[in-house]
């Protein structure tokens, strides 16, 4: 019991403030409610303010939970930014009450998650996305702002809905919509400084290509759709390796959808297969694609410039069930949001071409899922190399084998590059940053998780992974002089945690100790 309270007093941090009474009761990063200590509401004004009960974090916790659960509705958050706003977005930025921002995640609800154009209602994306950088990744809550653009909707549904929350109107394109975008940017770094990190959800594809390739190289910007995205797939990939035995440029893929996750998969595969040794041509080669049009080759009519990249010389098909009976890809990877796109012969097509089948279904939610889990198994008899973008149960086959599925979430990318990002202040993000980090997700998964059919490591060691990524980052940041932070620290993990968040409650007790009795002697004079 002592050395448990003494590792507790190891822990405690003491905070000066000069607020006193009600001043500290209203700051929601000072109050700790009936967790004062009868000393600390004593030296602070605020004894009497507070019931006189005194309570752990432990209680305070099943507190909030109970009054959370009694919410009807969602807490209002985030900051919402409309087109008819374009010339006072700075103004707006100053009405969100944190000053010390690092991280934004900015939406225009035009391509959320498989579900399409919702408008406003987008809102909960970056509200949400920004909960998983603090919980996963230890980014500080009050240093991160969820945004919306709203730009109108082409949703007819929300349009006519007279409960709708957003502007009433069709989507805005074009200038207008690219001058809006570039204030808002100007805007978050005018007030956050040009270090403030800033993510791009769930945009259509035309404008998360276009708008990544125009501020990745002049902002602290990714898009995480096509990167977050590219880093988790890959990480599997290089994961499903240590059950192939083999290199990923020995590998065919082929995509189930050609938007922005299959691109920014298909990049990272080329980059990595580059590192592995083999021309950048010749990895571009291994790497298929179909549309909802078919098979994308050269010659194809009315191929966007992204495509055109991924254009392969061979004749044109227009189902998948052909273009994996002909092509016999190694990995299929579906990223087209199309549920039951990968049927039972598909399935059982690749395991007849393959030892151990990789089969990536990473369309969300569940219900636009290419197949199931028990599907992949079932069909390959328990060979397959599985791994989901939603949560599926654990599969038991025949033979009494229980197999664990991978679900190749982006919380294990982008809340532990972001800590890292903003940890030593990197100005912008390469694709290099997101190579690493699949790779060091793929070092955190085991021989035993492989055997249990897991790609990724358990959910629950998350944080640490975060950690991982952003110590890596960190490391390679400084030898890179990308880092904007100095001095450099020597013990960067050290450092690194140093920046995370903490629900440990500061001390707000006076530091207080004594000087040796001949120091303070008081000194007297005879007059």
């Amino acid at each position: 019991m002592e050395k448990q309270e003494e590792d507790q007093d190891a822990r405690l941090s003491f905070q000066y403030t000069r607020k006193r009474g009600y001043d500290i009761t209203r700051d929601p990063h000072l109050n700790k409610g009936m967790a004062f200590s009868l000393e600390e509401r004593l030296q602070l004004g605020i004894h009497g303010l507070l019931p006189p009960c005194f309570l752990s974090q432990d209680v305070q916790v099943l507190r909030v939970l109970k009054n959370y659960d009694r919410q009807k509705c969602d807490l209002d958050r985030g900051l919402f930014i409309t087109i008819h706003d374009r010339g006072h977005i700075s103004t707006l930025m100053k009405s969100w009450p944190e000053n010390e921002i690092k991280a934004v995640v900015v939406t225009d609800g035009e391509r959320i998650l498989g579900l399409g154009d919702l408008g406003s209602y987008g809102m909960g994306i970056p509200v949400g996305k920004l909960a998983l950088y603090t919980a996963c990744g230890g980014v500080k809550p009050q240093e991160c702002l969820p945004v919306m653009l709203d730009v109108g909707t082409d949703n007819e549904e929300l349009l006519q809905d007279p409960l709708y929350i957003g502007l009433r109107h069709k989507r805005v394109r074009g200038k207008v919509y690219d001058d809006l975008v570039e204030e808002f940017m100007k805007a978050v770094t005018d007030r956050y400084g040009m270090n403030c990190l800033i993510q791009f959800e769930d945009f259509a594809n035309a404008n998360a290509f276009r708008l990544l390739n125009k501020y990745r190289n002049q902002y602290c910007t990714f898009n995480d759709d096509i990167q977050g995205t590219a880093s988790v797939a890959v990480a599997g990939l290089l994961a499903a390796l240590r059950i192939t035995k083999n290199k990923l440029s020995d590998h065919t893929m082929l995509f189930q959808g050609a938007g922005e996750a299959a691109m920014g998969i298909a990049d990272l595969i080329v980059m990595a297969m580059e590192k592995e040794g083999i021309p950048k041509d010749e990895a571009i080669k291994k790497i298929w694609m179909v549309d909802s049009k078919g098979l994308i080759v050269k010659g194809r009519s009315s191929l966007t410039h992204e495509k055109e990249r991924f254009a392969q010389s061979h004749a044109e098909m227009k189902t998948l069930g052909d273009v994996v009976k002909d092509i016999k890809p190694t990995a299929l990877i579906g990223v087209a949001a199309v549920g039951g796109a990968f049927t039972e012969q598909i399935i059982k097509d690749m395991a007849v071409f393959n030892k151990r089948p990789i089969i990536f279904a990473l369309s969300n939610p569940t219900s636009k899922a290419e197949c199931t889990a028990e599907q992949c198994y079932r069909l390959t008899e328990g060979r397959g190399i599985f791994a989901s973008g939603s949560p599926f149960d654990p599969v038991t086959l025949p033979n009494g084998q229980t197999l664990y599925p991978g679900q190749g979430n982006n919380s294990y990318v982008f809340p532990g590059v972001a800590l890292g990002v903003v940890a030593c202040g990197v100005r912008h993000i390469s694709d290099d940053i997101f190579l690493t980090t699949a790779e060091v997700i793929a070092k955190e998964v085991t021989d035993k998780h492989l055997e249990e059919g897991r790609l990724y490591p358990p959910l629950q060691t998350i944080q640490e992974v975060s950690v991982k990524i952003a110590v890596k980052i960190v490391e390679d940041a400084y030898k890179d002089n990308t880092a904007s932070v100095f001095p450099e620290p020597g013990d960067k993990e050290a450092f690194v945690r140093s920046r995370m968040y903490s629900t440990d409650y500061e001390q707000f007790v006076v530091d207080s100790y004594s000087w040796p009795k001949e120091a303070m002697k008081v000194q007297t004079v005879t007059l």
